[in-house]
């Protein structure tokens, strides 16, 4: 499938153009808060006010794009969390009414499913609309999902995403399971940091793709996912990945890696990049936007505009190792805390 279209809020200035006309945000913090603009010359002050983070987000990156594209077919997403902020603030009203009249606000916009239904309302579309919220995997499956529709011929454009928001609950859930850092951490300090944990992130990374195109930024070829490999497992899912798409190791130019300065993580990338791929372009972006579940959809928004030409923002990309070679294919490798791993392939 073909990514025609696509938009960014994320902890660089990627929603205009400062990001990619190479201005980096230096971030040294244990949280990388994404840069948000000003919704209110897009969204009716009425809707903004109740909107939690990641509704204003979701509805930030994907209605432009509604605007820009006509007769989409379906709204798709990927959260593992959702409004996690509102869910607790309705929780604790329970609890502070006596189960009594609630109000409704912090419900509606605490359903994972939130993001999706506001851009249906909001664009009046009664097509096909689905969340995922299977954590390491959400925006994964949102991919899969695209793709089988489009092998099925049931839609043509589809709108697709990934939205994760800093939520004071889930962050302090993953601080206790050892996923971030005890201290600050800089953007370029953070990949070789040599202790255990990343930094938090969060971001709304959203794409327009259809199933054909002429003119498209990239195109998205294959997703595969694993669930608590052994290290065979990644090799033999690779092969399987490039087999059935006819691409041979070698023509693989480009890794983009999901190494986040966990000492602890750091194995599964240098297994991958040094026996696998040994030759190959090596990048990373979490020191972009941080660690969160579905920051593949961010790598997925670099690929597509590395492979779409554009690179005055390549100097900002953290390169570990650089081969003289074009950049024709490019395979996204992430795993979320050892648990979820994922490949996604795309094609220039």
């Amino acid at each position: 499938m073909y990514i025609t279209d696509l938009r960014s809020i994320s902890p660089q200035k990627t929603y205009t153009d400062e990001f990619l006309n190479g201005e980096l945000v230096h971030h040294d913090s244990i949280i990388f808060n994404v840069e948000e603009p000003n919704y209110m010359e897009l969204i009716p002050r009425g809707l903004l006010r109740r909107m939690g983070k990641a509704v204003r987000m979701g509805v930030g990156t994907g209605l432009p794009l509604i605007q820009n594209n006509k007769n989409i077919d379906g709204i798709l997403m990927g959260t593992a969390n959702g409004g996690l902020e509102n869910c607790i603030d309705f929780l604790n009203q329970i609890v502070e009414y006596e189960e009594g009249m609630l109000t409704p606000t912090n419900f509606v916009q605490s359903t994972p499913n939130a993001i999706a239904g506001q851009l249906a309302l909001m664009d009046k579309n009664r097509g096909y609309n689905t969340t995922y919220t299977n954590g390491g995997h959400a925006f994964e499956n949102t991919l899969l999902d695209a793709l089988m529709i489009f092998e099925e011929g049931n839609a043509k454009k589809l709108l697709i995403g990934g939205i994760e928001e800093i939520s004071n609950y889930n962050y302090n859930i993953d601080f206790l399971a050892d996923h971030y850092k005890e201290f600050a951490v800089g953007n370029f300090e953070l990949i070789d940091s040599l202790t255990k944990g990343s930094v938090c992130g969060e971001g709304s990374n959203m794409f327009i793709v259809e199933s054909e195109a002429i003119e498209y930024l990239a195109k998205i070829e294959d997703v595969a996912q694993l669930t608590f490999p052994k290290e065979t497992d990644i090799e033999i899912c690779i092969s399987a990945l490039l087999k059935r798409n006819g691409i041979l190791h070698s023509e693989i130019d480009t890794l983009m890696l999901g190494m986040n300065g966990d000492i602890n993580h750091n194995a599964w990338y240098t297994n991958v990049s040094e026996k696998i791929f040994p030759d190959t372009n090596i990048l990373t972006f979490k020191h972009l936007v941080g660690e969160y579940r579905t920051c593949t959809s961010f790598a997925v928004w670099l690929a597509a505009h590395i492979l779409n030409g554009e690179s005055a923002f390549l100097p900002s990309i953290e390169k570990r190792k650089i081969q003289d070679k074009s950049i024709q294919h490019i395979l996204i490798y992430n795993h979320f805390d050892e648990v979820n791993h994922s490949f996604i392939l795309l094609k220039k």
